[in-house]
């Protein structure tokens, strides 16, 4: 897949740092936060370049990928905050309480163009749950109207290739022809643990048309 992005080189102290976000805003793509679960619903361009995102994040171990979703077309479904997703390796050293500072330092950014390999990502995608210990889990945290996940590039890959399901098969859905949102995948084992117990944390995918809903038809028709 081909990305269209924009590149930051934002400076804390002595450090500097690359945060990339997508070239164009995913408009109707919304994630909203209500502890312990993330709803994230987009349609099938948002849901795409996701995947390509988090293939992107998986790869590029010093890379912060920061995809603004709170001034998206706010959809008539579900409750909590609407909230950023910010994607960043391990390797990054991305702390979550500094980043308002990064955001803040931002400026203007310099059009770049990638490419992931769906291919790549599938081979990471399956050693991911082939690792009966030690697999890697992701760190989730909400901070500053972000909701952060921060991982390896093996965990990163699996999650990619949930959102890649989402977009291919989502618009198949039944009840999406009428506007309706479809549960097309989730993150829960992929995430740490809840400490102290409690509901464990989910982050779920839908699949969701953009209004007017009659300019959608499901494949086929």
């Amino acid at each position: 897949m081909e990305l269209r992005l924009s590149e930051f080189r934002p400076r804390t102290g002595p450090h500097e740092h690359r945060v990339v976000q997508p070239g164009k805003p995913l408009r109707h793509t919304s994630l909203r936060y209500q502890e312990p679960f993330g709803m994230l619903m987009g349609d099938h361009d948002g849901l795409s370049r996701l995947a390509g995102l988090f293939s992107f994040a998986a790869c590029s171990r010093h890379t912060i990928v920061h995809v603004p979703l709170r001034d998206c077309v706010p959809p008539d479904e579900g409750c909590g905050e609407l909230v950023d997703l910010v994607l960043a390796h391990s390797e990054a050293g991305l702390r979550p309480s500094k980043w308002p500072e990064l955001r803040r330092g931002l400026g203007r950014g310099t059009p770049l163009t990638v490419r992931t390999d769906e291919a790549r990502t599938e081979r990471h995608a399956r050693a991911w749950p082939a690792r009966p210990y030690d697999r890697g889990l992701l760190r989730h945290t909400t901070h500053a109207r972000t909701y952060f996940l921060i991982g390896g590039r093996e965990v990163l890959s699996h999650a990619a290739t949930a959102f890649a399901h989402a977009a291919g098969w989502g618009p198949r859905h039944k009840r999406v022809v009428k506007g309706q949102s479809a549960f097309m995948a989730g993150l829960q084992h992929e995430l740490e643990p809840t400490r102290g117990g409690g509901h464990p944390h989910e982050f779920l995918i839908c699949f969701k048309p953009y209004p007017p809903y009659a300019h959608f038809r499901r494949p086929g028709r």
